[in-house]
């Protein structure tokens, strides 16, 4: 019998449709022609790490970018590019998680940054006319609010402590491999989402 009694979910590729891809093209057309190196999936430099743990703030990023490409851009250039990834939510994933909560305590944790924190906001409340993902969720947790980021163990520590939840009653489902391995060093139970699988059609009973 599953003593499963969370589960904490990923953001992009899970519950908000992403393409990277997008992304990196704006970026190879504003002339960033090794945007890949920069920022993919499964890594980013220093400058959009610090950006996702908030240490950098988001006129330093855009500074930093504009020195990177030797030439400079309007803020909202560069907002645009980054912003190109982010397409639109599952509205039966963010429905599912209604029925959910009456089973299980429900967690967001996801690598973000103040520029997509507001897009993505604003997308939300587009299409559902809910303001925050904070509606969702028992807690909500950010990487840019809190200072850590996936695929780092401490952030992970960090969620468990806050929330006073066990590594062993919990599940993370996630898009990325290296961030699934993280999670499973410290115990968590982990379901990998490959693109195209919703999590509505989890059997979270068998986990």
């Amino acid at each position: 019998m599953s003593n499963l009694k969370n589960i904490i979910f990923d953001l992009g590729g899970v519950l908000l449709n992403i393409d990277i891809n997008k992304t990196e093209q704006a970026f190879i057309n504003l002339g960033f022609a090794d945007f890949h190196h920069m920022y993919n999936q499964h890594a980013a430099n220093e400058l959009f790490a610090a950006l996702e743990t908030g240490s950098v703030s988001t006129e330093e990023f855009f500074y930093t970018l504009s020195n990177v490409a030797g030439k400079p851009f309007t803020e909202n250039e560069l907002a645009n590019a980054w912003n190109a990834m982010l397409l639109d939510f599952r509205p039966k994933s963010l429905n599912f998680l209604y029925p959910l909560k009456e089973y299980y305590n429900l967690y967001l944790l996801s690598n973000t940054n103040a520029i997509h924190y507001a897009a993505f906001n604003k997308i939300l409340k587009e299409q559902t006319g809910h303001k925050t993902l904070n509606d969702f969720f028992t807690k909500a947790y950010f990487s840019q609010h809190i200072g850590l980021r996936k695929p780092n163990a401490d952030i992970f520590e960090f969620v468990l402590n806050d929330a006073k939840i066990k590594a062993s009653e919990t599940l993370f489902i996630d898009d990325t491999p290296v961030n699934i391995e993280a999670a499973k060093n410290l115990g968590i139970k982990t379901h990998f989402l490959p693109a195209g699988d919703l999590i509505e059609n989890i059997n979270y009973k068998l986990l």
